[in-house]
Formats: structure tokens, C-alpha cells, sequence
């Protein structure tokens, strides 16, 4: 079977655990062919972020002309922006694109507090949402892209719905960051009843790169052809997977297990010498 190529427009994580580092790992463990258009670097680690470079805009775009232009796509994942003058351009482009599906993850700000966009670039989402097909805000993110407050299980649907109903493009609402000993997932879209996935909540401190590894392996799942709801429940319990298997880097939020604590090559040795 051909792998999903799936091309990833985010910034670098030098901590190794989230952003375009999360992204391939999980893409590549997933079955699918990850390629990046780099759109921001960052100095960071697992206690937060110390700076951020965006990428030149115009470099930006030509990162993903020569992709396509070559290797093809069958989906994107979009993280991590850099700049306005970027998240504007690339809307244009990606609308050239169509029909790939497009994952938009809105990251705002890190797992550590660290902000990764500012007004303007958050402003010009509204543009990124136009040409996608999915986008999975948490509920903070959720509360500045819909105008509501989010505080709650109700709240989540109700501001996830208004969302999809205004732009017309699937919501995942991710509820990790209400309280509670469940943690509720919502899938929002117009005309159609919620979806709702529930799993115990998981009391650690490795979530370092959770919406990013989520949305890269819905972007997989989608480039291989799955329905957007089999793609987040696929994805979601490779997310869980991931943070069972966290190697317990750092000091502060660490990093996922992506690798789900197997060694794949020294796998598939083992089983040629057993054949």
C-alpha cells in the first residue's frame, strides 16, 4: 500500500516533542510519508519556550511549491504559523490545492504558557479555517476563535457547534483542558448530531506535543482515505498509546513515547532471523 504523504506546515521544537519533530514521528509511526514547509524555529525545551525566529514568508511557500510540485500531497497538517503575512499567504495557497484535506491545529500557545502567536497571526486564522476541512482548538483556543467562554462540557459543544455552523468545516472540540476525571472529545459539524469520544483522564506530566501528534495523525488517517471520525479515533488512541509510553525527558512537560516504547527496526530483525 502507498503511504499518505502528508505535508506538515509548523514550527521547529528543539525539545524534540512537539511541532514539526512531533509531527514526523507520529506521521512516519502512523504509515504515512511526512513533509514539512518549516514556517517558525524555536529555542525551547520541556520548561518552555526561550525564542522563536518565524520563517521569511516567501520561504515559507516555497517549501510547499516544492513538494507538491514533486513528491504530491494527500493531506496537510498546519501548526505553529510564525506570522500573519505567513497564515495569509498560505490560506491563498492551500485554497489552490483543493480538495486535500487540510488538519488545522491553532496553536496559540505551548504546553508550558509560552505564546506562539500573536493578535494579528490569530486574527488571520479565520482565513486557515476557510480552506480547511478540520480544525481541532482546545478549549482555550476554541474561546478566542468562536467569541464564547469555554469553561465547561456544555460550553465546549455549544462554542464548537457555533464554529462549525459559521464556517461550515468540521471542529473537534478537545476538552483536555476542563476539569474533571473524564476527558471528553467532541466532533462539531453542520447538520450533523455531536460525535463524542470519553477516556479516563490521565494524570501525568509528559503532554508535551498532544495537539500537535493528535493532528498529524488525523492528517494521516484523512491522506489514507478514512472518514474524518474514524480518522480522530484512530488518532486519539494513538495519542493515549504515546503518553502510556513517555520516556520521562525533562523537567517540566515531557515529551510523548511516539514511538510507543518499541525499537520497530530492531522488530522487524528480529522477526527476518526468525523466518
Amino acid at each position: 500500500m502507498t503511504p499518505p504523504r502528508v505535508l506538515i506546515v509548523a514550527g521547529s521544537d528543539s525539545g524534540g516533542g512537539a511541532g514539526i519533530q512531533a509531527d514526523i514521528k507520529t506521521v512516519t509511526m502512523l504509515g504515512g510519508f511526512a513533509m514539512t514547509a518549516i514556517a517558525a524555529l524555536t529555542a525551547q525545551n520541556t520548561l518552555g519556550v526561550t525564542g522563536v525566529l518565524p520563517v521569511p514568508t516567501d520561504f515559507v511557500l516555497a517549501q510547499i511549491d516544492a513538494v507538491a510540485s514533486d513528491l504530491g500531497l494527500d493531506a496537510v497538517k498546519l501548526g505553529m504559523i510564525g506570522s500573519a503575512e505567513t497564515a495569509n499567504a498560505l490560506a491563498a495557497r492551500l485554497a489552490a490545492l483543493a480538495p486535500i484535506p487540510v488538519v488545522f491545529d491553532p496553536v496559540m500557545v505551548a504546553s508550558s504558557g509560552s505564546v506562539l502567536a500573536d493578535a494579528a497571526t490569530v486574527a488571520a486564522f479565520e482565513r486557515l479555517m476557510a480552506a480547511a476541512t478540520i480544525v481541532t482548538p482546545n478549549a482555550p483556543e476554541l474561546a478566542v476563535l468562536s467569541g464564547r467562554p469555554v469553561e465547561t462540557l456544555a460550553d465546549l459543544e455549544a462554542a464548537g457547534q457555533a464554529l462549525a455552523d459559521r464556517t461550515g468545516i468540521s471542529i473537534l472540540a478537545k476538552g483536555g483542558h476542563l476539569s474533571g476525571p473524564v476527558l471528553t472529545d467532541v466532533l462539531l459539524q453542520r447538520g450533523q448530531p455531536p460525535r463524542r469520544w470519553q477516556s479516563p483522564r490521565v494524570e501525568t506530566r509528559d503532554t508535551h506535543g498532544t495537539g500537535c501528534t493528535l493532528a498529524s495523525a488525523i492528517a494521516t488517517g484523512l491522506g489514507a482515505g478514512l472518514e474524518i471520525a474514524e480518522a480522530v479515533g484512530r488518532a486519539r488512541a494513538y495519542v493515549q498509546a504515546a503518553m502510556a509510553a513517555a520516556p520521562g525527558f525533562g523537567r517540566g512537560h515531557g515529551p510523548m513515547g511516539h514511538a510507543l516504547g518499541t525499537d520497530p527496526f530492531l522488530r522487524i530483525t528480529e522477526r527476518a532471523s526468525e523466518g
